[in-house]
């Protein structure tokens, strides 16, 4: 038997596998399972699982009714489709910390949710990289260690919590070690909220150092450039692969001087422009090319 629907953060994954359950076991078929939950269309559900089209509210109770969804697995379920609904930061992290406390209440981890909290706070991914640098620190000496104004107490509650949460270890010494040197959020759903909040935080620690610090410690640059959909994803690509390139970069160093935070942003500062036809094509070109982007 497939796994629990509070063991998962992906209703179309779970959908997918209820099928494939019972399609083991008989001849079911998704017009079957689509006739069962009411709707008219055999191969909706099928295109649900495939990720091609998404459930609504309506449509979500009918779905879990038909899977046999009782009590807090159909609480759950619902709150799965009302995640991905969500329109906004806020709504997703009402839905999550009420998935929280279903699986908390029936002594199940939820996947991510260790990631939720750490990247929740920005402190958390600074200390990590700052303790195993600083041997034998106590938690006040991190905390002087750092531009932004922190508490001995903090630090001792971030050091706590990467500790039981497996993000750093520490020795027989009291000296403390990443577990891992690269961390990714993957294809954990649920991460994406906090890393959000994660990327403000930085953001506005960014607009402090601006004004803070001096050029030499500091390096800010800009380009306004007028695009196309296809070369704004190959920025995309490019911007990518040079985060990639960076992160080799610093983790051939064995060593650690300080903590720094790279902030990569591409955003559009206008609504689409709607084409229209040049009177003269070839002045539209040499105009095109002298105004192309502007280097800050």
């Amino acid at each position: 038997m497939f796994k629990s629907v509070i063991e998962y953060q992906d209703y179309h994954q779970y959908i997918l596998d209820y099928y494939t359950e019972r399609k083991r076991c008989s001849a079911f078929t998704w017009r079957e399972f689509a006739k069962i939950a009411g709707f008219a269309s055999g191969s909706y559900l099928k295109l649900v699982s495939d990720h091609k089209t998404r459930l609504v509210q309506e449509g979500a109770r009918k779905t879990a009714i038909a899977m046999g969804l009782l009590g807090y697995e159909y609480d759950y379920f619902m709150l799965l489709v009302q995640y991905e609904n969500a329109k906004n930061d806020q709504q997703k992290k009402k839905c999550f910390e009420a998935m929280q406390e279903i699986t908390s209440a029936h002594k199940i981890k939820l996947l991510g949710s260790e990631s939720y909290a750490y990247y929740e706070s920005w402190l958390h991914s600074v200390v990590r990289e700052l303790a195993p640098n600083m041997p034998g620190a106590k938690p006040l000496e991190i905390a002087k260690a750092i531009r932004i104004p922190v508490t001995a107490a903090e630090i001792n509650d971030s050091l706590n919590f990467l500790l039981k949460n497996k993000f750093l270890t520490v020795d027989e010494n009291g000296n403390y070690h990443q577990s891992d040197k690269l961390l990714t959020t993957g294809r954990l759903n649920f991460v994406s909220i906090p890393v959000h909040s994660l990327i403000r935080q930085m953001g506005e620690f960014a607009l402090q150092a601006f004004d803070d610090l001096p050029i030499s410690e500091r390096f800010f640059s800009g380009l306004t450039m007028g695009v196309t959909e296809k070369s704004y994803k190959k920025v995309i690509e490019e911007l990518k692969e040079c985060r990639r390139k960076i992160f080799t970069a610093v983790s051939a160093e064995d060593e650690t001087e300080k903590v720094c935070r790279l902030n990569i942003q591409l955003f559009p500062l206008t609504k689409n422009i709607k084409k229209r036809a040049s009177e003269n094509p070839k002045q539209a070109d040499e105009n095109a090319e002298t105004t192309k982007g502007t280097e800050v």
